[in-house]
């Protein structure tokens, strides 16, 4: 696994005034590690994730599988080892009041669950309050909270940190971790263009 993906924090800021989501990662010391945007005219969602703005290698690559996005599937591919990290499938019903994701291992076996941090809180955000509340997400492997999700208070621009300091020995790959970060940013700004 490439070392970029080995960090146990990230903070994810979305570039303000793009056309399409651009997204940069930021590691533990403030340094650029990663870069991604959405691809402009798919029917599904395409998005990529590079090691800089230059583009010069493509380290993930996450795909649709329907064009719905209500309770999409996403698989989430690395094409440097050319292989299936795994698959992150948003539960639609589930999801109406309070956001729930469930992680499925490179085999599509069940692994685990993203899931919002509080049904009121989550209501809360929905009904009154907007992006005024900011969203907050746990990992869930094995019933033990192994990484967090945390989007930062700010009104200029979308910033959520990714925290993987409790993913000790490594239960989660931490390129899900990525996925799942992204893909929560553009719903996010879908949700609220």
């Amino acid at each position: 696994m490439n070392p970029v993906f080995q960090h146990p924090q990230y903070l994810l800021q979305r570039k303000v005034l793009a056309l399409t989501g651009k997204f940069n990662f930021y590691g533990p010391q403030g340094q650029a590690v990663l870069y991604s945007e959405q691809r402009m005219f798919k029917l599904k969602e395409d998005v990529r994730v590079y090691n800089g703005p230059e583009k010069s290698q493509e380290l993930l690559q996450i795909k649709a599988r329907q064009v719905l996005d209500f309770s999409a599937s996403y698989d989430v591919f690395d094409p440097v080892e050319n292989v299936r990290v795994g698959t992150l499938q948003r539960r639609g019903l589930r999801s109406i009041a309070r956001d729930e994701w469930q992680i499925l291992d490179a085999n599509q076996r069940p692994l685990g669950i993203i899931i919002e941090d509080d049904l009121g809180y989550a209501m809360l955000r929905r009904f009154l309050l907007g992006s005024l509340l900011p969203q907050n997400y746990d990992v869930i492997i094995n019933e033990r909270k192994i990484a967090d999700l945390r989007q930062r208070f700010n009104l200029i621009r979308y910033e959520m940190l990714v925290d993987f300091t409790n993913n000790r020995p490594q239960q989660f790959d931490p390129r899900l971790g990525i996925a799942a970060a992204l893909l929560l940013g553009i719903i996010e700004g879908k949700q609220s263009n």
